[in-house]
């Protein structure tokens, strides 16, 4: 095939055109780099199967040659307001990106006939009342929220797909896309893992905003993309959920860092964050993805560490 993968310098997005290349396709990235990383795509540099796009996906897209299939993953991802990578810095980037370049990359999808993939998130269901969360489970998302330029952006994002899926008979696919960690994931991301990792590596205190009971589902990078791989080549149009499904609060994991890494500093609890909406539980229901398309994730929360860790050492000049 030939595929347009939109927010190709992200993390997910660099691990998505490197899988599809391997796989034998032919992959056209498009990234305008507001929170991308051009470094995160020096290993497809030269490679006859990948050409680059600079663009910002709000605005009219035009690719030359016929496409096959559409992921749209041009999006800011992180909450925290300390990263200047994070949706709540670049408010209106990332609205923009989940309603006009949602608009705009259907509109390739559908005047190629191609097959549309949309990167959702499980900010869909905002703090959760129903734990695990299934799809079905319409959400409790705070809509004027500081978190909400993410949680609506998405959830238009996701009514925009389903429009042209029933309207226009575009054959889409919908990932609801759970917290996921590994190489490639900015230094200054703001996120928990890369955040922890960082400190331990420096032999700081890791620092949690609130109890640390707070709790996360984390999935390895190469897990999340092979769930996306099955999920575009099967005929599902509604909403699955991709994430692991094994849930830790937060202070066990940052134990679990400190502990691999050898970090003697203690753990410091401050305030909670001024992100009023943020979530207390996050754990995915993957029935559906099991059923569907055969698949869960296979790799440990440790084991997946162990893989990240020596990324973060190497762009922290410690190896």
């Amino acid at each position: 095939m030939r595929i347009l993968i939109t927010g190709a310098a992200g993390f997910l997005g660099s691990h998505l055109c490197e899988r599809f290349i391997d796989e034998g396709h032919y992959v056209i990235g498009m990234d305008n780099f507001v929170t991308g990383n051009i470094d995160n795509l020096t290993c497809l540099a030269g490679n006859p199967k990948f050409l680059f796009i600079r663009h910002d996906v709000a605005n009219f897209i035009f690719v030359p040659g016929e496409i096959d299939a559409v992921l749209h993953f041009a999006s800011p991802a992180s909450p925290n307001p300390a990263s200047p990578y994070g949706y709540t810095n670049l408010p209106i980037q990332t609205m923009k990106a989940g309603a006009l370049g949602t608009h705009n990359t259907l509109g390739v999808a559908r005047s190629h006939n191609a097959r549309y993939l949309l990167a959702s998130t499980s900010e869909i269901y905002g703090d959760p009342l129903e734990h695990p969360q299934t799809e079905s489970y319409w959400g409790h998302v705070d809509p004027i929220g500081v978190r909400s330029v993410y949680d609506e952006a998405k959830r238009f994002a996701e009514a925009l797909t389903m429009a042209y899926h029933r309207y226009h008979g575009i054959n889409t696919r919908i990932a609801r896309i759970f917290n996921t960690f590994g190489p490639r994931m900015h230094l200054d991301d703001g996120r928990v893992v890369p955040n922890f990792i960082q400190q331990a590596l420096r032999s700081e205190a890791l620092t949690i905003y609130g109890d640390g009971s707070q709790t996360r589902s984390f999935c390895y990078v190469s897990d999340l993309v092979e769930g996306i791989y099955r999920l575009l080549l099967s005929e599902e149009h509604n909403p699955v959920n991709i994430g692991n499904p094994n849930e830790i609060a937060i202070l066990e994991l940052a134990e679990t860092i400190n502990k691999m890494i050898g970090n003697q500093a203690e753990v410091i609890l401050k305030p909670a964050s001024r992100l009023g909406d943020d979530p207390q539980r996050r754990r995915p229901d993957i029935t559906r993805a099991k059923e569907i398309l055969g698949w869960e994730p296979t790799i440990p929360l440790e084991e997946g560490l162990k893989r990240t860790i020596p990324y973060f050492q190497q762009k922290l000049g410690l190896v």
